[in-house]
């Protein structure tokens, strides 16, 4: 039997690309990087959704911070509107008897659900978009 030898430089060069691959151009890590874009995606869509266009509410639409908390990333939309909740949820109509000052419910406004229906209209695309990302990000990390 006779004795070979093994090149390993294509291996190091590939294990040297992988670890290169942990943080992108910004710091980020790739899951970091997708949850932001994935809010930014919510963000564009719940402000197109928010009637009326224009005003305070659509404005105030906002993305908080990115928390980690052991395999799970959250990140908040937020709109610090103090009637975003009404027009989001629905609220009951009331009127005021100006001489008695007693107040009597007369109906409902249905609420919108901007954020509740931008939310699942973006769960049920947010894999492909993952997919994707993830694609080019390898992609690009192991030229």
């Amino acid at each position: 039997m006779s004795g070979g030898s093994v090149e390993f430089s294509e291996l190091t060069a590939f294990r040297d690309k992988l670890e290169n691959l942990s943080k992108n151009k910004k710091g980020e890590s790739f899951s970091e990087a997708a949850v932001k874009e994935l809010a930014a995606r919510l963000l564009r869509k719940v402000k197109k959704r928010t009637h009326p266009v224009t005003g305070n509410l659509t404005r105030n639409w906002q993305v908080g911070n990115v928390i980690k908390s052991g395999n799970t990333y959250t990140i908040e939309i937020i709109n610090s509107t103090e009637y975003a909740e009404y027009v989001e949820y629905g609220h009951r109509q009331v009127v005021v008897n100006k001489k008695t000052g007693e107040k009597r419910t007369v109906g409902w406004t249905k609420g919108k659900f901007m954020l509740t229906i931008s939310e699942k209209e973006l769960n049920t695309s947010k894999d492909a978009i993952l997919e994707s990302k993830l694609e080019n990000w390898l992609r690009e990390g192991l030229k």
